[in-house]
Formats: C-alpha cells, sequence, structure tokens
C-alpha cells in the first residue's frame, strides 16, 4: 500500500512516503514551511522525488491532535483536500499515540505530555501490547507541578513539553532520549498502516483537528457571548 502521511502538530512538519511499514522518504520542513500557500508544494514535491503522482496514493495518514492550533488545520486540511481530489483513504492519527510509538525499550507503560500553556500539560498514558500500543486512559489537562510529582519509576515519559521541563525532573523518571520526544510522518503512516489492516476507517467528512482546550481567542470569544 502506497501512503502518504503528515505531522504538522508541532513547529517543524515532516512529510513521508510509505510502502506498507517501510518508510521510503521522511522530509523535515521549518515552521515557515507550515502554512496552507507553502505545504501543498512541499507534498508535491516530496511525491516528485520518489515518482509518484498524487493518484498512486493509497492512503493518506495525517497527525490530528493534540497539538499546534495553526500547525493541525494546516495538515488535516492538505490531508482531506488531497484525499477528495485522488479518492485515496484518509486516517486521522492521534498525536500522542504516535509519541508512544516512537518509545525504544522494554517499557510496557509510557506516559506522553504535550505543552497545554498556562503552566499545564496535556497528558495521555499508554500500555504497549506488541505490536499494539492501548491507551489507559483519554488525554487530560494537569497543572506542571502536579505532574512532576506523580512521576512514577516504572514508565516511560515522552513528549516534546520536556524541552521545557527536563530541568525539574525528578532523578527517579525514566526520560526517553530526545531525538524521539517530537512525533515523526513516518511513525504518523507506520500507524495508520497498522490502523488501516485492523479495519479503521474515517469519515472524510467529519474528520477535524483535536485541540485539548479552545485557544485563547475562541476563549475571550465565549466569554463575550455569555
Amino acid at each position: 500500500m502506497r501512503i502518504l502521511a503528515l505531522e504538522t502538530s508541532t513547529r517543524d512538519a515532516t512529510v513521508a512516503v510509505l510502502e506498507d511499514e517501510r518508510l521510503i522518504q521522511e522530509t523535515d520542513f521549518g515552521a515557515d514551511q507550515r502554512t496552507a500557500q507553502a505545504f501543498a508544494p512541499a507534498i508535491a514535491r516530496q511525491l516528485d522525488s520518489v515518482g509518484w503522482r498524487p493518484r498512486d496514493i493509497q492512503l493518506i495518514a495525517v497527525s490530528r491532535g493534540p497539538g499546534s492550533f495553526t500547525g493541525l488545520r494546516v495538515g488535516v486540511t492538505a490531508a482531506k483536500t488531497l484525499a477528495y481530489a485522488t479518492g485515496a483513504a484518509i486516517l486521522g492519527i492521534d498525536t500522542m499515540h504516535v509519541i508512544a510509538a516512537q518509545v525504544e525499550g522494554p517499557w510496557r507503560e509510557i506516559v506522553v505530555v504535550v505543552d497545554a500553556q498556562r503552566q499545564q500539560l496535556c497528558e495521555a498514558r499508554f500500555r504497549r501490547n506488541d505490536p499494539q500500543l492501548e491507551a489507559i486512559e483519554s488525554s487530560r489537562i494537569v497543572g506542571n507541578q502536579q505532574w512532576l510529582d506523580s512521576l512514577a519509576a516504572d514508565r516511560a515519559v515522552t513528549g516534546p513539553a520536556l524541552s521545557r521541563l527536563r530541568d525539574r525532573l525528578p532523578a527517579r523518571a525514566t526520560v526517553v532520549p530526545a531525538e524521539n520526544w517530537s512525533p515523526r510522518a513516518s511513525t504518523v503512516g507506520r500507524v495508520g498502516y497498522l490502523d488501516y489492516l485492523s479495519g479503521r476507517r474515517d469519515d472524510f467528512w467529519k474528520l477535524v483537528p483535536y485541540y485539548h482546550r479552545q485557544s485563547a481567542a475562541e476563549e475571550k470569544l465565549a466569554a463575550k457571548e455569555t
């Protein structure tokens, strides 16, 4: 199966093409490429570099959040537009599941955290049942200090939020290597492929980004309306 995978939940977007679970090529794009005007040409260049035409794509896997409001909107919109034009299947992939899937080693339980701003984190917990990951609980918002105090030694900890918390992590914490903290499009594609094989399908018209909370602008607007 020919797969195009998109990851735009963090500042640096990545695009990957895979055949089944085998990565063919992955490209990093800076934050300046994470706009609707720049991202579509970037996808076209990625396909051209491996000799694929848009209609060759059979599955589009896209990271759907949580993460950057702007980035997720760009990624999901690009994925839906391309799926509509080509007839490819589309799957939205939970970003925190992607990060957990990048953890290597013997750890059965994995804790993922992304920045929720306002001295808070969005946390999700997973249990590894090879080759699958099982969500122990859905993502939740928790204060930075409350989360730090709750860390246990028998869990692997990962996620982009660690970049600003690394100096405060207790000695008992088992921290995943930093190169695996941020989600990668290659992992989005592999998770999407396994989901597709399991029979999972997304409704093209209903697929939307997942945010852990409203943006500050949306919260201000909601406050004015109440």
